[in-house]
């Protein structure tokens, strides 16, 4: 881990906190090119009512829709929380390359069981169970707890 990705992963904790300000969930991504250009970023907008607007999501969208399939494969998505089973599916069928993520799935849920939260309607796994062969690199501990506190103000616990 370089400055430079360090300083990709703390603007995705950035956009969760913005994701948290706009009262949705606190989750934020980055999509960066192999050049190191910052291609796309969002945040989570699930509050809308559609469960399926997480950013992963959306960036893997904007890709399949502005890339080719090699800048695709060479470029990184930089992310708060580990891909959910959606997500990592939507990053594999594009053609996206590396994941790099601040917190794991199994953090998340831990912290959500601690708080009480009933676990989600799909089952919590491993990006590398969704897509076998992709190059993952998480959780990153020196941010880890930045986002836990987000998620614990998002739920109240603060």
């Amino acid at each position: 881990m370089n400055d430079t990705e360090l300083r990709y992963l703390r603007r995705c904790v950035e956009l969760a906190a913005e994701s948290l300000e706009a009262g949705d969930e606190p989750f934020g991504s980055l999509l960066v090119a192999a050049d190191g250009t910052v291609l796309a970023e969002d945040h989570n907008r699930v509050a809308s009512g559609d469960r399926t607007r997480h950013p992963e999501f959306e960036l893997a969208r904007w890709a399949a829709a502005h890339l080719t399939p090699d800048e695709r494969a060479a470029a990184t998505v930089y992310t708060s929380n580990e891909h959910c089973p959606m997500c990592a599916a939507a990053h594999g069928w594009v053609g996206l390359g590396r994941i790099v993520y601040v917190a794991s799935s199994e953090q998340l849920s831990a912290w959500l069981g601690e708080l009480g939260i009933p676990a989600p309607p799909v089952r919590t796994l491993p990006i590398r169970d969704i897509v076998p062969d992709l190059v993952v690199e998480g959780p990153i501990p020196t941010l880890t707890e930045e986002v836990h506190e987000l998620h614990r103000r998002f739920h109240g616990a603060t």
